[in-house]
């Protein structure tokens, strides 16, 4: 095989005649395709970066609105049931503050229903002692208001002595 030199110079200036024209019409655009290839993917990259960032932030907000919501949730269960044991305390003193009351107002009752009581015993002991000291003495004594005063007077010094 035989090198011949004029195959071989034509070749290379036809190579770099297809060098220089790739380079012009070929390369340049694909370069800049890539270049622009590379900046969208690197742009992406930041943006992808930038959304984690932000996640992160997000999720970190969110646990502590989650922890001051708990925070508060504790807070309102305490103050109810500081609310509800004051106002048991308070409804049981009223009940005791009802029933003294009940308890003074029966015991009111109870002593002029024994001071009316007393009061008719009285009365009727007197008439009975005047029909018995009447029968006793064998005649009638008359009711006057000097007798039922006598009467009266009795009765206060026997009521006094028991």
């Amino acid at each position: 095989m035989s090198l011949h030199w004029e195959s071989f110079v034509i070749t290379l200036i036809a190579f770099l005649i297809l060098y220089i024209l790739l380079n012009k019409y070929a390369f340049g655009p694909l370069f800049s395709v890539m270049e622009k290839r590379r900046e969208l993917v690197q742009q992406q990259l930041s943006e992808a970066a930038n959304t984690r960032e932000q996640a992160t932030v997000y999720v970190e907000e969110q646990k502590q609105a989650l922890q001051e919501a708990r925070q508060q949730a504790y807070e309102i269960i305490e103050q109810s049931k500081q609310t509800s044991g004051k106002q048991a305390a308070q409804i049981v003193e009223l009940a005791r503050t009802e029933a003294a009351r009940l308890k003074d107002e029966a015991v009111r009752d109870i002593q002029n229903e024994k001071n009316k009581a007393v009061e008719q015993l009285r009365g009727e002991v007197g008439v009975a002692s005047v029909k018995i000291a009447s029968k006793l003495i064998g005649k009638e004594v008359k009711e006057d208001s000097v007798q039922g005063e006598l009467v009266d007077q009795y009765l206060k010094e026997v009521g006094g002595k028991s």
